[in-house]
Protein backbone atom coordinates (compact mmCIF):
# COMPACT_ATOMS: atom_id res chain seq x y z
CA UNK A 1 0.00 0.00 0.00
CA UNK A 2 1.27 3.48 -0.92
CA UNK A 3 1.91 5.84 1.98
CA UNK A 4 1.00 9.46 1.26
CA UNK A 5 2.82 12.43 2.73
CA UNK A 6 1.16 14.71 5.24
CA UNK A 7 1.73 17.54 2.74
CA UNK A 8 -0.29 15.75 0.02
CA UNK A 9 -3.08 14.87 2.44
CA UNK A 10 -3.31 18.50 3.58
CA UNK A 11 -3.25 19.75 -0.01
CA UNK A 12 -6.03 17.34 -1.02
CA UNK A 13 -8.10 18.50 1.95
CA UNK A 14 -7.57 22.20 1.24
CA UNK A 15 -8.13 21.96 -2.51
CA UNK A 16 -11.04 19.58 -1.94
CA UNK A 17 -12.78 22.08 0.33
CA UNK A 18 -12.40 24.75 -2.36
CA UNK A 19 -13.79 22.44 -5.07
CA UNK A 20 -16.66 21.43 -2.79
CA UNK A 21 -17.71 25.07 -2.28
CA UNK A 22 -17.15 26.14 -5.87
CA UNK A 23 -18.75 23.15 -7.58
CA UNK A 24 -21.41 22.39 -4.97
CA UNK A 25 -20.48 18.71 -4.88
CA UNK A 26 -20.17 16.21 -2.06
CA UNK A 27 -17.03 16.39 0.07
CA UNK A 28 -15.81 12.97 -1.07
CA UNK A 29 -16.19 13.84 -4.77
CA UNK A 30 -14.29 17.07 -4.17
CA UNK A 31 -11.46 15.27 -2.38
CA UNK A 32 -11.24 12.66 -5.14
CA UNK A 33 -11.05 15.46 -7.72
CA UNK A 34 -8.32 17.16 -5.69
CA UNK A 35 -6.41 13.87 -5.53
CA UNK A 36 -6.70 13.53 -9.31
CA UNK A 37 -5.43 17.09 -9.83
CA UNK A 38 -2.42 16.46 -7.59
CA UNK A 39 -1.60 13.09 -9.14
CA UNK A 40 0.40 12.39 -12.28
CA UNK A 41 -1.13 11.50 -15.63
CA UNK A 42 -0.40 7.86 -14.70
CA UNK A 43 -3.59 8.10 -12.70
CA UNK A 44 -4.83 6.25 -9.67
CA UNK A 45 -6.53 2.88 -9.58
CA UNK A 46 -9.89 2.50 -7.91
CA UNK A 47 -8.25 0.66 -5.02
CA UNK A 48 -5.68 3.45 -4.57
CA UNK A 49 -8.48 6.01 -4.38
CA UNK A 50 -10.36 3.90 -1.83
CA UNK A 51 -7.19 3.54 0.25
CA UNK A 52 -6.39 7.26 0.13
CA UNK A 53 -9.91 8.45 0.95
CA UNK A 54 -10.60 5.67 3.46
CA UNK A 55 -14.18 5.63 2.15
CA UNK A 56 -16.31 2.65 1.22
CA UNK A 57 -16.01 1.21 -2.28
CA UNK A 58 -19.63 2.09 -3.05
CA UNK A 59 -19.14 5.72 -1.96
CA UNK A 60 -15.97 6.06 -4.03
CA UNK A 61 -17.68 4.43 -7.00
CA UNK A 62 -20.70 6.76 -6.80
CA UNK A 63 -18.53 9.84 -6.50
CA UNK A 64 -16.20 8.77 -9.31
CA UNK A 65 -19.24 8.29 -11.54
CA UNK A 66 -20.36 11.82 -10.69
CA UNK A 67 -16.91 13.21 -11.57
CA UNK A 68 -16.94 11.25 -14.83
CA UNK A 69 -20.36 12.69 -15.71
CA UNK A 70 -19.09 16.17 -14.91
CA UNK A 71 -16.13 15.48 -17.23
CA UNK A 72 -13.69 16.66 -14.58
CA UNK A 73 -12.22 13.17 -14.27
CA UNK A 74 -11.55 10.59 -16.95
CA UNK A 75 -10.56 6.97 -16.89
CA UNK A 76 -8.24 4.90 -19.02
CA UNK A 77 -7.03 1.33 -19.19
CA UNK A 78 -3.61 -0.20 -19.66
CA UNK A 79 -3.29 -3.10 -22.13
CA UNK A 80 -3.00 -6.36 -20.23
CA UNK A 81 -4.28 -4.80 -16.99
CA UNK A 82 -7.96 -5.25 -16.11
CA UNK A 83 -8.02 -2.22 -13.81
CA UNK A 84 -9.38 1.19 -14.70
CA UNK A 85 -7.22 4.15 -13.82
CA UNK A 86 -8.54 7.62 -13.11
CA UNK A 87 -6.99 11.03 -13.63
CA UNK A 88 -8.03 14.64 -13.92
CA UNK A 89 -9.55 15.30 -17.32
CA UNK A 90 -7.14 16.85 -19.80
CA UNK A 91 -9.64 19.60 -20.55
CA UNK A 92 -10.78 20.11 -16.95
CA UNK A 93 -9.59 23.72 -16.75
CA UNK A 94 -10.93 24.47 -20.23
CA UNK A 95 -14.39 23.24 -19.22
CA UNK A 96 -14.18 25.20 -15.98
CA UNK A 97 -13.37 28.42 -17.85
CA UNK A 98 -16.24 27.78 -20.26
CA UNK A 99 -18.62 27.59 -17.29
CA UNK A 100 -17.11 30.76 -15.86
CA UNK A 101 -17.64 32.51 -19.21
CA UNK A 102 -21.31 31.48 -19.11
CA UNK A 103 -21.63 33.03 -15.64
CA UNK A 104 -19.95 36.25 -16.79
CA UNK A 105 -22.29 36.44 -19.80
CA UNK A 106 -25.28 36.00 -17.48
CA UNK A 107 -23.93 38.80 -15.24
CA UNK A 108 -23.53 41.07 -18.28
CA UNK A 109 -27.13 40.40 -19.33
CA UNK A 110 -28.45 41.10 -15.83
CA UNK A 111 -26.32 44.23 -15.49
CA UNK A 112 -27.63 45.49 -18.84
CA UNK A 113 -31.18 44.80 -17.70
CA UNK A 114 -30.62 46.70 -14.44
CA UNK A 115 -28.93 49.63 -16.18
CA UNK A 116 -31.67 49.83 -18.84
CA UNK A 117 -34.42 49.69 -16.23
CA UNK A 118 -32.80 52.35 -14.05
CA UNK A 119 -32.20 54.61 -17.03
CA UNK A 120 -35.84 54.36 -18.03
CA UNK A 121 -37.62 54.27 -14.65
CA UNK A 122 -35.21 55.67 -12.08
CA UNK A 123 -33.57 58.42 -14.00
CA UNK A 124 -32.48 60.31 -10.88
CA UNK A 125 -31.04 57.13 -9.32
CA UNK A 126 -29.46 56.23 -12.64
CA UNK A 127 -27.87 59.65 -13.02
CA UNK A 128 -26.45 59.59 -9.51
CA UNK A 129 -25.32 55.98 -9.50
CA UNK A 130 -24.61 55.28 -13.16
CA UNK A 131 -20.87 55.09 -12.63
CA UNK A 132 -21.19 51.90 -10.54
CA UNK A 133 -23.41 50.11 -13.06
CA UNK A 134 -21.21 51.07 -15.96
CA UNK A 135 -17.98 50.35 -14.09
CA UNK A 136 -19.28 46.92 -13.19
CA UNK A 137 -20.30 46.26 -16.81
CA UNK A 138 -16.85 47.40 -17.98
CA UNK A 139 -15.25 45.02 -15.47
CA UNK A 140 -17.42 42.15 -16.73
CA UNK A 141 -16.63 42.92 -20.36
CA UNK A 142 -12.92 42.90 -19.55
CA UNK A 143 -13.29 39.56 -17.75
CA UNK A 144 -15.17 38.16 -20.75
CA UNK A 145 -12.42 39.24 -23.10
CA UNK A 146 -9.66 37.73 -20.95
CA UNK A 147 -11.57 34.45 -20.58
CA UNK A 148 -12.28 34.21 -24.32
CA UNK A 149 -8.63 34.89 -25.11
CA UNK A 150 -7.48 32.25 -22.63
CA UNK A 151 -9.99 29.72 -23.99
CA UNK A 152 -8.70 30.28 -27.52
CA UNK A 153 -5.13 29.63 -26.36
CA UNK A 154 -6.19 26.54 -24.42
CA UNK A 155 -8.22 25.21 -27.34
CA UNK A 156 -5.20 25.61 -29.61
CA UNK A 157 -3.05 23.83 -27.05
CA UNK A 158 -5.58 20.99 -26.66
CA UNK A 159 -5.75 20.50 -30.46
CA UNK A 160 -1.98 20.47 -30.95
CA UNK A 161 -1.33 18.10 -28.00
CA UNK A 162 -3.91 15.41 -28.80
Amino acid sequence: MVEYSVEKKEAVESIGMHIERRSQIAPLAARIQALMILSSDKGKSFDEIVAFTQASKSSVSSNLNLLLQMKSTEYFTIPGDRKRYFRSSKDYLFLRLEKYLEMVNEEINITNQINDFNKKHNNLCFTEEDSFGFLFKEFLENQKSVIQNTLEKMEHNLRTNK
